[in-house]
């Protein structure tokens, strides 16, 4: 292991766990009221971009402790799942849209889809960073673990509106 990587073991070991029993929990909060998030396009296209957004963090936790990993090949890798979560993103935020527009609760929507592409944003300047050489990598190891602590938080967030505001 790179010895970038092995200064912030630590951290992705932390986040590779913790994040995965949220996903979990995500997933259970989801199902408590699935007919009322189902019935929403907006609320279920969020839950969709949420998730994607927090396992985009696991798996770039998991990624950094890959032994003899190479700071360009981990770029690449957070730059590919990046992309992969921002069609994800894209696709989400275009059905946010059309929900708001169909039920005329469109005042809340740049909020609403920055919550999921806020982390996005961080993990794109991430691998570009990690590709740009060894004077970068440590800066771009930073907005990684900043891309996916958001992501933890907005999961949190949409967690509370899947289990509590959607009974409002």
């Amino acid at each position: 292991m790179d010895g970038i990587f092995r200064e912030w073991s630590e951290f992705n070991v932390a986040v590779a766990g913790a994040g995965a029993a949220l996903g979990g929990l995500l997933i259970v909060a989801l199902s408590v009221n699935i007919r009322q998030i189902a019935e929403s396009r907006g609320l279920a296209a969020r839950a969709g971009a949420s998730i994607a957004t927090l396992i985009l963090g696991v798996v770039l936790s998991c990624a950094a402790l890959i032994p003899g990993q190479l700071t360009w090949g981990f770029g690449i890798q957070v730059l590919a799942g990046t992309a992969l979560c921002g069609i994800v993103a894209v696709r989400s935020a275009v059905a946010i849209r059309r929900d708001s527009a169909a039920t005329g609760y469109g005042r809340w929507d740049a909020e609403r889809i920055a919550l999921f592409g806020l982390p996005l944003v961080f993990d794109l300047a991430a691998g570009v960073l990690l590709l740009g050489g060894a004077g970068l990598a440590a800066l771009g190891l930073v907005f990684v673990a900043v891309g996916t602590m958001l992501a933890i938080v907005t999961t949190v967030l949409f967690s509370w509106i899947a289990l509590v505001e959607v009974l409002r």
